[in-house]
């Protein structure tokens, strides 16, 4: 469920900053972002292959981001029109626990390389735990660094609230260099990022489909169908479960990522929550006591954003959502025989 919405969200994004470029493109936010989401899906056909194309994607996007950087601290261009003030006309304590399910989007960041990771059945276990803890380690020292440093930049520049058709990132842009080819290459490589982060969901969403759908010697929850491989190891069955379920939502949300914002916070910190409960239980089991702790304490953080996001009451029908796909896919593995070893599959699959 969250991997679909990571994808609607991504797609969504990327069209808005297309259309932040080009704004005669506005009344076409739904095709466009369909195409996109056809564009980003075809790509997956080449598996491994097309993921040199979405690296140097991101490398561009971290190189103009930095560019953008450094203009808007030395030479900046202009300045928005948030008022600064001392007095925000409510609690301190209210803003951080308003903010705090914002905050947690990092994590939700982390997910999908941490589970596309876990699949790359050519590395054993310790080069996997190695080459992991390197990239989420980088991951989190440039998301890290370049989200205080453009936050810092939007309040130097009196940056707030974005226009219906524009987004917070693209005016920090246009404030801090113009509207000349460097906040061009910046909408155009920010969106090329949001296609790579949906091309990492197309990984690892239809590559745990793959992994529950077994072989034909190893049965498992899911139909093999959706098990079937080109020669590049691309499941493309459930690339296409994976393309229609995400084209619904995006259409359903008129191509506006922020209404699907609010559904997949609820959606992904359920995943969350039940992962951590799980690891606390394993620790605890293991008699790792510090394990055990900080499994506990990061459920803890989880259940309160999962609350504050639960408190805008239309999110709820995405935890039923969530809840029923759960439920069905227990119902399923139970039905299976509960088998052990799915996890192996996948890397067997990819080792082929």
């Amino acid at each position: 469920m969250d991997f679909v919405l990571t994808i609607g969200i991504s797609i969504a994004a990327a069209a808005s900053a297309v259309i932040a470029l080009f704004p005669g493109l506005a009344p076409f936010r739904i095709p466009l972002a369909l195409l996109l989401l056809a564009v980003v899906a075809g790509l997956t056909w080449f598996g491994h292959g097309r993921r040199l194309l979405f690296a140097v994607m991101t490398v561009a996007f971290v190189l103009i981001s930095v560019a953008v950087l450094v203009l808007g601290f030395t030479s900046r261009h202009g300045t928005g029109n948030a008022v600064a003030t001392a007095d925000p006309g409510h609690p301190a304590v209210l803003a951080a626990v308003l903010a705090f399910p914002v905050a947690m989007a990092l994590a939700t960041g982390i997910e999908a390389p941490s589970t596309v990771i876990a699949q790359l059945g050519q590395l054993d276990d310790t080069h996997r735990r190695r080459f992991g803890r390197g990239t989420l380690a980088l991951l989190l020292v440039i998301v890290g660094g370049l989200t205080l440093a453009l936050t810092a930049l939007a309040v130097r520049l009196h940056v707030g609230i974005p226009k219906a058709d524009s987004t917070q990132i693209a005016d920090i842009a246009h404030a801090a260099a113009g509207g000349g080819w460097v906040y061009g290459a910046f909408q155009l490589t920010s969106s090329l990022l949001l296609l790579a982060a949906a091309s990492s969901s197309f990984q690892a969403g239809p590559g745990l489909l793959k992994a529950l759908s077994g072989s034909a010697e190893r049965p498992g929850v899911l139909p093999p169908v959706l098990g079937r491989t080109n020669r590049h190891h691309t499941p493309y069955w459930s690339v296409v479960v994976y393309l229609a379920a995400a084209a619904l939502i995006i259409i359903a949300a008129a191509g506006q990522e922020q209404e699907l914002v609010l559904f997949y916070a609820v959606a992904v910190f359920v995943s969350f929550l039940i992962g951590l409960l799980a690891m606390a239980r394993f620790a605890h089991r293991e008699r790792k006591t510090t394990l055990t702790w900080l499994s506990g304490l990061a459920a803890v953080a989880v259940a309160f954003t999962l609350a504050v996001n639960l408190l805008h009451g239309w999110p709820a029908p995405a935890l039923a959502a969530t809840l029923l796909v759960a439920g069905a896919l227990y119902a399923r593995w139970a039905r299976a025989g509960r088998p052990a070893d799915i996890e192996d599959v996948e890397a067997r699959a990819e080792a082929a």
